[in-house]
């Protein structure tokens, strides 16, 4: 029997996209996103390409458009389990995760108030703490709390259960899983930045002060722990001085051997949040190459003049023990000059490494993990950041693509 629907694994931007292309164009979709909001990485960020704008900006949209749309039904806190099937006939097990809240939550947040328990915020790289039941962020999709069941201390607390005058608090909710027919398969699970640790020498996880490139997003978000003030994690010191670190375990055959695109036009974008913040605050961005695809160069052109330049792989980051600084140890290719640097923060530009590390085995992927068609299995179709590394503009349009391949599926069996 062929159905007509379509499943989209993933909601972030890519997803989010391919969701609603389909659905526009006529098909039942079923979307699925692990987490308990929709937006994905790119509800982390202060800012986005191309045109540097909050991400709240674009993702409203989109979840208005899912608001008023019927063909759209999405499952949060959810995970495919399982696929069988064939093109145009797939049977896909999904597991529903716990929220804990019901459809009554207003998101008034008078459980929050009283909730007695903490854990660390996921949404800010745990730069900060949110109570056990909390809101993802402030303009979460779905607007709905939700608790963390390893921080709660349940039904021997309650307090939230006494202050919710609505009813939607059930501490007893428990896992389901479920099946879904669809005939074909939007595989768009997004990214998730390299660990750093891995790139010892960086000191990564043994520096306060050496931070990544997602966490950096954080730090300049007016939502964020310090309010988008730039304030290096040791001291709350405000920063002055910053170095970027591109290739921080890119390129690299011990780490991730490809180049992940999106960095130095990241780092960049980034050096503008510290200009901004204050004019005089020195910033260094150590390279290998500048890859500004496209359109890109022209920005790249623009923001060079106001930074210093150096090109060369950083060798070591050490740091002063009294003053927290970090010195920053590279050979200047373009002089041979061995330099040292000494700033107060320092930006690991860390590769985007794809989320496939738990993929049912209908899903096919290369040696890096990337998604790619496997013409044993048709149907199934990657979107995205997970079968390429990809900025916020390529990816929603290749998440159209990967719509409209699905849709053929749909109606050619």
């Amino acid at each position: 029997m062929a159905h007509k629907s379509i499943l989209v694994v993933g909601g972030g931007v890519s997803g989010l996209t391919a969701a609603i292309e389909a659905s526009e164009a006529g098909s039942e979709v079923y979307l699925v996103e692990q987490k308990s909001y929709l937006g994905g990485r790119v509800a982390q960020m202060n800012q986005y390409f191309p045109k540097l704008c909050p991400p709240n900006c674009g993702l409203e949209i989109n979840f208005k458009r899912i608001k008023q749309n019927p063909r759209i039904k999405f499952f949060t806190l959810a995970e495919v389990e399982k696929i069988h099937g064939v093109e145009g006939d797939y049977t896909v097990t999904v597991k529903s995760n716990p929220r804990y809240i019901n459809q009554n939550c207003t998101a008034c947040g008078k459980c929050s108030e009283v909730c007695p328990a903490q854990r660390s915020n996921e949404f800010n790289y745990g730069m900060d703490k949110t109570q056990a039941i909390y809101k993802a962020h402030e303009f979460a999709f779905p607007m709905k709390y939700v608790i963390d069941d390893e921080a709660c201390l349940g039904a021997e607390c309650g307090k939230c259960v006494a202050a919710c005058q609505y009813g939607a608090i059930e501490l007893d909710m428990s896992a389901k899983s479920f099946n879904l027919n669809v005939g074909s398969i939007v595989w768009a699970t997004g990214w998730q930045p390299y660990d750093a640790k891995k790139v010892d020498y960086y000191g990564y996880g043994k520096h306060e002060n050496v931070i990544t490139n997602v966490i950096m997003e954080r730090l300049a978000a007016s939502n964020g722990p310090t309010a988008g003030k730039l304030l290096r994690p040791s001291d709350g010191k405000e920063v002055k001085s910053v170095a970027f670190v591109q290739c921080a375990g890119s390129r690299d055959e011990n780490h991730l051997p490809y180049c992940s695109g999106v960095c130095c036009m990241a780092s960049l974008k980034q050096a503008t949040y510290v200009k901004a913040m204050n004019s005089d605050s020195k910033v260094f961005m150590f390279y290998i190459d500048v890859r500004a695809m496209g359109k890109h160069e022209d920005f790249y052109t623009k923001v060079q003049d106001d930074i210093t330049m150096i090109k060369g792989k950083v060798g070591e980051i050490s740091e002063d023990p009294v003053t927290k600084d970090l010195i920053v140890q590279v050979e200047n290719q373009l002089t041979g000059e061995i330099m040292k640097e000494t700033v107060d923060m320092v930006v690991l530009a860390t590769g985007m490494v794809p989320a496939t590390s738990n993929v049912p085995d209908a899903i096919a992927y290369d040696e890096d993990g990337f998604v790619v068609s496997n013409p044993q299995q048709l149907g199934i179709y990657g979107a995205g950041c997970v079968k390429k590394p990809l900025d916020v503009s390529s990816s929603v349009k290749d998440s159209t693509s990967a719509a409209l391949k699905a849709i053929q599926s749909t109606v050619r069996r």
